[in-house]
C-alpha cells in the first residue's frame, strides 16, 4: 500500500472540488413560503424591528422578510426566516418550525429560544419602544 503525504490528498481534494464547480457550491432552492392567514398578518404588524440589543453584550437585528409578514432575524452572523404565530396570551410569536428557532416579544423585553434544544439563545432584549 502506498503512502501519501497528506498534502497530496488536500490538493487532490481541493482539486476535484474545483473542477466539479458550481456542481458543490449549488445550494437546493428553499421551498416557497407558505400564504399567512389574516391572524398571522395582524401578528406581524405588531412586531418590533430593527436593531435590538440584548443581555451579554449580544444583539439582533429584525427586519420584514421577502414576503408579506414574514421577518429575518439575524443573530451572531446566522439569518433564520420566521412567522408570526397566534398565542393566546397576546405576546408576539415569530417562529421557524424547521429549525425549531422561537422568538417571543413581551410588553418589556423579547427572547430568542431553540425549542428542539430546549434553551435560550440570548434573553432580555429590549428595543427601543419597549424601554419602560
Amino acid at each position: 500500500m502506498t503512502r501519501l503525504p497528506l498534502s497530496a490528498l488536500f490538493a487532490a481534494a481541493l482539486t476535484a472540488a474545483t473542477l466539479a464547480g458550481p456542481a458543490l457550491a449549488a445550494k437546493p432552492k428553499a421551498a416557497p413560503l407558505p400564504d399567512l392567514s389574516a391572524e398571522q398578518i395582524a401578528t406581524a404588524e405588531r412586531v418590533l424591528t430593527g436593531p435590538i440589543a440584548c443581555e451579554m453584550n449580544q444583539s439582533v437585528e429584525l427586519q420584514p422578510g421577502d414576503k408579506p409578514g414574514y421577518f429575518k432575524l439575524v443573530h451572531k452572523k446566522k439569518t433564520y426566516v420566521l412567522a408570526p404565530e397566534a398565542t393566546q396570551s397576546g405576546a408576539v410569536r415569530l417562529e421557524n418550525k424547521k429549525l425549531g428557532i422561537v422568538w417571543i416579544q413581551i410588553a418589556n423585553k423579547s427572547m430568542l429560544m431553540n425549542s428542539k434544544a430546549g434553551q435560550r439563545m440570548v434573553d432580555g432584549c429590549v428595543h427601543d419602544k419597549q424601554k419602560i
